[in-house]
């Protein structure tokens, strides 16, 4: 009986124990379709340590779930408390969790992190994620964005993950295995965080916004003010020159600043001007901008981009002592030898007086005339569809009608009207940029508007300088042109004919060869084109105007010339082209501008028919 046990004894302590390589041959010898495990990251863990009671005794009973706490049981519990973690307090219900699997992939194939093949590689997170967060699904219950992926994928961030240059990927903002919900005070996507987590990346960026105003508010709990997500965006923060990013220059002022520095609001909460968003807008600056001009001034070109300082800090760009220096990186000498006046100028604002009571006299101005222009011709419409037929009267075949209009005035008449015509459109395509005339412009060049007007006001001014250069060296045209200097007569005859249309009297006006018709549109016209030119030099040459005139000079020839080209065009509309196109004496059109004559019952109001055979027909006459 002790031989026996002797022998059992010896061969429980000779025997030697089955060891783990042959354990784990023992798993190859069924599982003979795995990859080569040894160069998995785990390629040195044994296949017991995570498959327990994979051994030949509990094989048979099912294998125990992998376990990854037992090596990694930090991450793991980081992982629990997060928004994908069963115990995070941001946990959903009905929301399926991740996994460790899901995520970095199967354990028999996992490769490094470093590695590009890896799912949870930089430039493969987008995708891993997607799983989830994934364009065309639902979001998972809780999660407020609907499409981050699909956002993420078409940044400037996803771009530089994707060729390994270094660009942030889901897990450096919102962290590998603790991600919070962005309403948690910890998590790294709150908006108390957002400029520490860009920071990261953006050093410098970080350290100017800090001191700014924007980044001061923000670290006192300010929560209206902005961080840079509310700028930049979340997820599909795209390129500053990409025309769809809301902080390219023809955006900044209306997603970026005007938001919030036109919020009513917010404005009498912090004491802020509720005027300078519209007031940008309807400068020149906020004009091309909005008609897509990219090389204008946005916000950012004057107030700075991250590092915004009030105006009363002497560091500020918009300080009054930095306002030359900041005008003078676009408009060279511009406060040299006088201050810049105010920037944002509203239509009521006193502060440049010239500005205001040109926009004071002008309006006014403007409506008084209109509505005058419109009851004359009325009145004189309702008497001459009495009297006249609107087919043309024949003149009789023994009369001669005088020519009205030489070639030189006919050559200058056409420059003047394209020209007059081109600057109307592209002049107010600058104001109203959101018109569909304005359209071609930007859908082509949007600088394309600005060449196109000022060679149109350069053949406007070449016209006149062609009429005035006309009458100096012609005597004719001299001895015509006499005749529309203003006379007291002009008054006797506007009296008359107003009497006459509205039935007091019952002959009309002796006929004159130039009356006050012509007078008003000819002196009006002198004006008109003397008005915009000046104010439109000022403006075409800035950087001489901001360096040698006042600072109120540019604001107010900017007033001046929009309130004039009304004037102008709204007199052309309602004068001018009543008496050459809708008049019953000449319509459907006066044709001296095509053949020197008028049609002949016009010219018989103007006494210019005269019989054959008698001399005076070969006299001159006016232009």
């Amino acid at each position: 009986m002790r031989t026996l046990f002797a022998i059992f004894v010896a061969c429980v302590l000779f025997v030697p124990p089955v060891s783990t390589a042959d354990e784990d041959s023992d798993c190859i010898e069924c599982h003979d379709d795995l990859p080569d495990f040894t160069i998995t990251p785990h390629g040195e863990t044994e296949c017991l340590e995570c498959h327990v009671g994979g051994d030949k005794r509990r094989h048979r009973r099912g294998l125990d779930p992998v376990d990854c706490a037992a090596c990694h049981d930090d991450i793991v519990e980081e992982q629990s408390l997060s928004v994908h973690g069963e115990h995070g307090t941001q946990h959903f219900e009905g929301a399926e969790l991740p996994s460790c699997e899901s995520c970095h992939g199967d354990l028999h194939t996992m490769v490094p992190a470093s590695d590009p093949a890896s799912p949870v590689h930089a430039g493969q997170q987008g995708e891993t994620c997607g799983t989830c967060h994934g364009s065309g699904k639902p979001a998972p219950p809780g999660v407020r964005t609907l499409r981050p992926i699909e956002a993420y994928t078409a940044s400037v961030h996803a771009e530089a993950a994707g060729n390994g240059d270094g660009g942030p990927a889901c897990s450096d903002c919102h962290t590998a295995h603790s991600p919070l919900h962005a309403a948690d005070p910890a998590s790294t996507i709150h908006r108390s965080n957002v400029p520490d987590t860009c920071g990261d990346c953006h050093r410098k960026i970080t350290r100017q916004f800090g001191r700014s105003i924007h980044g001061m508010a923000a670290e006192v709990g300010v929560t209206e003010s902005p961080v840079c997500t509310d700028c930049h965006g979340e997820h599909r923060i795209l390129a500053v020159g990409s025309p769809d990013s809301p902080v390219s220059a023809t955006n900044i002022p209306t997603r970026v600043c005007g938001p919030c520095h036109s919020d009513l609001e917010l404005n009498d909460r912090y004491g802020l001007d509720a005027d300078q968003v519209p007031s940008y807008e309807d400068s020149f600056h906020g004009l091309a901008l909005r008609g897509g001009s990219q090389r204008v001034a946005n916000c950012a070109s004057c107030h700075g981009v991250h590092d915004i300082l009030p105006s009363s800090d002497p560091d500020s760009f918009v300080h009054p002592d930095n306002l030359a220096a900041t005008c003078g990186n676009c408009h060279e000498g511009a406060g040299t030898r006088f201050a810049i006046g105010p920037v944002h100028v509203s239509a009521d604002d006193k502060t440049n007086l010239v500005a205001y009571w040109i926009r004071a006299i002008y309006i006014p101005l403007i409506w008084i005339t209109v509505v005058g222009m419109l009851l004359h011709n009325l009145l004189d419409l309702i008497k001459k569809t009495r009297t006249y037929s609107l087919w043309r009267r024949r003149a009789p075949d023994d009369c001669v009608i005088r020519e009205r209009m030489s070639l030189p005035f006919r050559i200058t008449h056409a420059i003047a009207a394209l020209s007059f015509i081109v600057l109307v459109v592209t002049g107010f395509a600058l104001r109203y940029p959101e018109s569909w005339w304005a359209m071609p412009f930007q859908a082509w060049n949007s600088e394309l508007r600005g060449i196109v007007h000022r060679i149109a006001s350069v053949g406007l001014m070449g016209a006149c300088v062609f009429h005035f250069v006309h009458v100096a060296v012609s005597s004719r045209a001299r001895k015509q042109m006499a005749a529309f200097l203003p006379r007291i007569a002009d008054f006797r005859e506007f009296g008359h004919r107003l009497a006459y249309n509205l039935g007091r009297r019952d002959a009309p006006p002796a006929p004159v060869r130039v009356g006050y018709v012509e007078k008003v549109e000819y002196w009006a016209a002198l004006w008109g084109t003397a008005i915009t030119a000046v104010t439109g030099l000022i403006m075409w040459f800035e950087n001489w105007t901001l360096a040698w005139l006042p600072g109120w000079v540019p604001e107010a020839a900017s007033v001046l010339h929009f309130l004039e080209a009304i004037l102008a065009t709204l007199a052309i509309l309602v004068w001018h082209f009543y008496f050459v196109i809708l008049d019953p004496a000449v319509y459907p059109m006066d044709t001296a501008w095509l053949t020197g004559k008028p049609p002949f019952a016009r010219a018989e109001e103007r006494g210019e028919v005269v019989r054959e055979g008698n001399d005076e027909h070969s006299r001159d006459t006016p232009a």
